[in-house]
């Protein structure tokens, strides 16, 4: 069937979110009016969320090159970090934040699905899954409904893919009741000579497209993502994927199979913009390499999955499960009977060609040719650097209380069982965290997630976090404390931090003071990653997180979430989070100023935030990391955990209680622990940074307390482990006092009892 395309005009442009300027640039580039076909391609490929047009001039400024890469930021599908033996690990985070907030069980699996494809077509076999998830007000039903979709999505597409979800993170603010975050992170690992390029090379070598049918789900799915959130995007349904978590996992198997063939010459996912992106992206890494390149394709072969599909339509699905191979020529047809071994579809639609175009035939006619580095960063993709101006949040100081009137016995079971603090165990729960069997311990039990390499001593860390309440009150210091938090997490589990990948959620970036959020965060992102020589590996930004409150529009907290891996050299370092063994000393490392600004405490009980995140001292944690990880290393501690939400309180707690088959409890005094006068609400309650607890055996007291002195790590003894209840004193006065159970009972099933799940079932 012959089809009629539309007649481009600048009103049509605009229609598909571009410029009269950047249109202005597609007449000059291709020197006449685009097809509207090629104006699709444009719109997509040259959409903040495939061009990063006013991103990229910010992000540069990171550290992208250095320690263990393999690869620049941005080089390949994702990032690739050697970890000696030969093996490498990939590893990448993406958000689907617009797809989960009007389909939250198809926006959560694909955005698991796409991720996976982007470590497989790597060349390496995923073998962790960790997500970033926030929320609005659990009060709220539709909030209760999104966060049931989102989980189901991500539980039932791991499950099913057959990769465990070790590690994650949620939390609930009402600034993202109607645009909520999901962020998912893969993480794979593959010998370094099975690695893949994402290029397109060598005239002639046949290009495939393998995996599912082409339909018409996702269609614009990349603009979606490049747009503001409103009531009107409940319509945009079809602009969300649908995902098979089995067909991914026939492609998977089929995909390392032909790799191992040797006769793929280059691979990429077909994600964000479908063909369109696989296509271009590939042609000018070709390019880029060579001097010269390009991609040929005839839609009349692509698979299709619906009837009467325009070149249009072909070109800008998202379905999902697909991928682009260029193949060696003459040996296509082994890479095809591989795929068809695995029951997956493989068929030859085009060649690469060496004039630098992308060329698209339909119908027996080209409906497009468009300069292939035109469309993709480096080449005419348009870059901006956007108006910034702070604004600082007007938010309240608390006047505390004067503590001799508060019950903190009830203040802090309240606080243990927030929503934001709480037990997330009905939530990982859902996912099989130990499929592949190679996670070391189970969720909760380690700072960091640990997923042993078999064959060897080795032992991957990983983790992600981001305080966005932090990020909100000051951006530089938020961004230096994701960072910082993560690579903190890490080294208590008894690993070195390697490398990281960031999913940066904001709003419009046309507004000055979210642009201010932007380039500040990344700045403080910037700074760790020097001082803990972590670079970044690449990652996405996430712009146009906005939603309704009060009936004005507001962006989203500032949320850079950070992934960050870590490698442990001996598995049998591992250090776990929870108290293990009665009898043993506690330790407080590290002795900050304890304010109570940015804390859940301070929004619990006094309904404010304060008005600036806590301080952070890089090169304190710099050396703070050291030390950990050489007290792993000379089995010198039994338990490490980072002070973090909810302070020291919650931190004691989360040890005692969190190995739920095993708890024990703790008798502490806080004398020694610091000779500034602050009050009892700061003592237990301050989640200022650099803090972490330990535990360790009283005969290694001296050795550790040198060890920590050669780090220039404050330290002290607090308690000691016991058999059962908690107690907290200060200055030998007790404040509080509990028994294991009632910790415990704060601690479990409140989540569940916030989102109101028997409304859900």
């Amino acid at each position: 069937m012959k089809h009629t395309e539309v007649e481009v005009t600048i009103a049509v442009a605009a229609e598909h979110g571009l410029n009269a300027e950047e249109y202005g640039k597609i007449l000059a580039i291709l020197g006449r009016t685009p097809s509207f076909t090629e104006l699709g391609v444009f719109s997509v490929m040259w959409s903040e969320h495939c061009s990063y047009k006013n991103s990229i001039a910010v992000l540069k400024t990171l550290p992208r090159e250095g320690g263990s890469l393999l690869t620049s930021a941005g080089e390949e599908n994702a990032g690739l970090v050697d970890i000696g033996d030969n093996l490498a690990v990939a590893f990448k985070i993406e958000s689907h934040n617009h797809p989960s907030a009007v389909e939250p069980y198809q926006g959560a699996a694909t955005g698991v699905g796409g991720i996976h494809r982007d470590i497989f077509t790597m060349g390496a076999r995923p073998v962790a899954s960790l997500n970033s998830l926030r929320f609005g007000s659990p009060k709220d039903p539709h909030v209760r409904y999104l966060v049931d979709g989102v989980v189901r999505g991500i539980g039932d597409y791991g499950n099913s893919f057959g990769v465990p979800t070790v590690g994650g993170e949620i939390y609930f603010e009402e600034g993202y009741t109607g645009n909520p975050l999901v962020n998912a992170m893969s993480v794979g690992i593959v010998e370094h000579h099975k690695t893949v390029s994402a290029t397109a090379l060598g005239k002639d070598n046949p290009v495939l497209i393998v995996g599912s049918s082409t339909g018409r789900d996702g269609i614009h799915g990349a603009t979606f993502a490049s747009e503001d959130l409103s009531e009107a995007s409940e319509d945009k349904r079809p602009s969300v994927q649908v995902g098979d978590p089995f067909a991914e996992k026939l492609l998977l198997e089929a995909t390392l199979e032909a790799i191992a063939t040797g006769y793929v010459v280059g691979l990429q996912d077909m994600g964000a913009a479908g063909i369109t992106s696989s296509t271009s992206e590939m042609s000018a890494r070709g390019i880029e390499k060579t001097g010269s390149g390009g991609i040929e394709i005839d839609l009349d072969l692509v698979p299709i999955r619906e009837a009467g599909m325009s070149a249009y339509e072909i070109m800008l699905s998202e379905s999902q499960e697909r991928m682009l191979i260029v193949a060696e020529k003459g040996f296509e047809e082994k890479i095809i009977e591989v795929y068809k071994k695995w029951d997956v579809q493989a068929f030859v639609i085009g060649r690469v060609t060496d004039d630098n175009r992308l060329r698209v035939f339909h119908d027996g006619a080209i409906v497009a040719e468009i300069p292939a580095e035109s469309l993709v960063l480096g080449g005419g993709a348009p870059v901006y650097s956007r108006e910034a101006i702070e604004k600082k949040p007007a938010t309240p100081v608390a006047e505390l209380a004067d503590d001799n009137t508060l019950d903190f016995k009830a203040l802090s079971l309240e606080l243990l069982s927030r929503p934001n603090i709480a037990s997330k165990q009905w939530v990982y729960r859902q996912y099989d965290s130990m499929v592949q069997t190679n996670t070391v311990t189970p969720v909760g039990h380690t700072d960091a997630a640990v997923i042993r390499i078999k064959g060897t001593k080795k032992g991957i860390a990983m983790k992600t976090d981001c305080n966005a309440r932090y990020v909100y009150l000051n951006p530089l210091a938020g961004g230096k404390i994701a960072v910082a938090e993560c690579a903190r997490n890490i080294a208590c589990s008894g690993a070195r931090p390697l490398a990281i990948t960031n999913c940066l959620n904001f709003g419009n970036p046309y507004k000055p003071e979210v642009y201010f959020q932007f380039r500040e965060s990344v700045a403080g992102m910037g700074a760790a990653c020097r001082a803990f020589n972590t670079p970044v590996t690449g990652g996405n930004v996430s712009f146009y997180n906005e939603t309704f409150i009060g009936g004005v529009r507001t962006a989203i907290y500032p949320t850079p979430t950070i992934g960050m891996i870590g490698l442990l050299d001996d598995i049998d370092n591992l250090v776990g989070s929870t108290f293990t063994h009665a009898g043993d000393t506690i330790l407080l490392l590290g002795n900050p100023a304890l304010t109570l600004d940015g804390s859940e405490y301070l929004v619990m009980q006094y309904g404010t935030p304060g008005q600036d995140a806590p301080s952070i001292d890089l090169e304190h944690e710099t050396n703070l990391q050291r030390l950990l990880i050489t007290l792993a290393e000379n089995k010198l501690v039994h338990s490490a955990h980072d002070i973090s939400d909810g302070g020291l309180f919650v931190a004691l707690a989360e040890k005692a209680i969190m190995n739920a088959d095993a708890p024990l409890g703790f008798t502490v005094d806080m004398e020694n622990a610091e000779n500034s006068p602050f009050r009892i609400q700061q003592q237990l309650f301050s989640e200022a940074q650099g803090r972490v607890l330990i535990s360790i055996s009283p005969d290694k007291s001296h050795e550790v307390m040198e060890t920590a002195a050669k780090h220039n790590v404050p330290i002290c003894a607090i308690g000691k482990v016991i058999e059962q209840d908690a107690t907290i004193a200060l200055n030998g006065k007790k404040v509080l006092a509990f028994t294991i159970d009632e910790l415990k009972s704060a601690y479990y099933h409140s989540l569940e009892q916030a989102l109101h799940l028997d409304e859900l079932l």
